[in-house]
């Protein structure tokens, strides 16, 4: 399944991607895009997909875009540069899994605007984060100014977007970019850890939440709730919420099918 810069491992319900143009410090261009799109549109239509693991090979998990390529850019083209990208991070924050970045080094520019559209970020000791796109004169393109905002708040995303400053793992994760470090060699291990705890929930449900979630936090807390009634409405549709209370009442584990 693996494509030119992209290689897939699967363990049971987990798939793990690596981009791996670690000569280009996994630089995010058209070709990278489309080939994330068409992995995370196949993934989407495979029923016993439980999560998915996104990483980066060599010293990044994705130092940028592809500065090479966009330096001749006209206007128009950078917009269309930027639609493309955004598309393929709506479609990551949107994928029905949950996704995981394991952020192994640098995510700076694109690289921190793909792991903000994943749903957790896990991050190695080593790993920088910034959106330094003020030093190049530009801004951010893939959706960075919005979910920076909406994850550390609006004076901190304004403090770090106006100054382009590259920041520690620890400083990202007391400014709540990620969502927990560890040390190097425990950063797959644990992505997998969370990803088998979450493969062991209902699938549908974690999918609900997710869904729950990104759409409440767009809403009035009104809407939110009278969502969330809904999705928890449809869970009784389904055989995984009879299989889970009824392992709960019988005191056995639960076998979760995603019906």
């Amino acid at each position: 399944m693996d494509n030119p810069t992209l290689k897939i491992e699967r363990e049971g319900g987990v798939v793990v991607i690596t981009l791996h143009r670690p000569e280009a410090l996994n630089a995010l261009n058209l070709s990278v895009f489309d080939e994330l799109e068409a992995v995370f549109t196949s993934l989407a239509e495979d029923p016993s997909l439980r999560a998915v693991i996104l990483t980066g090979a060599g010293k990044a998990f994705v130092a940028g875009a592809d500065i090479k390529e966009m330096a001749a850019f006209t206007p128009p083209q950078a917009r269309a540069f930027a639609r493309r990208g955004q598309q393929v991070m709506n479609l990551i924050e949107s994928f029905p899994r949950p996704v995981l970045a394991a952020v192994n080094g640098f995510a700076l520019g694109g690289g921190c605007e793909l792991a903000m559209a994943c749903d957790l970020r896990i991050a190695s000791e080593r790993a920088k984060a910034g959106q330094p796109e003020v030093n190049l004169g530009v801004v951010p393109g893939f959706g960075g100014t919005q979910r920076l905002a909406r994850l550390v708040g609006r004076a901190k995303a304004k403090y770090l977007l106006f100054t382009g400053e590259v920041i520690s793992a620890d400083h990202a994760l007391a400014l709540g970019l990620f969502d927990e470090v560890v040390a190097p060699e425990m950063l797959l291990p644990r992505c997998r850890e969370i990803a088998a705890t979450i493969a062991a929930k209902g699938p549908l449900a974690v999918s609900y939440c997710k869904q729950a979630v990104n759409v409440g936090i767009e809403a009035t807390l009104a809407q939110g709730i009278d969502y969330e009634a809904e999705l928890f409405a449809q869970t009784f549709a389904t055989a995984d919420q009879k299989e889970g209370m009824a392992a709960f009442i019988e005191k056995r584990a639960a076998r979760f099918k995603g019906e």
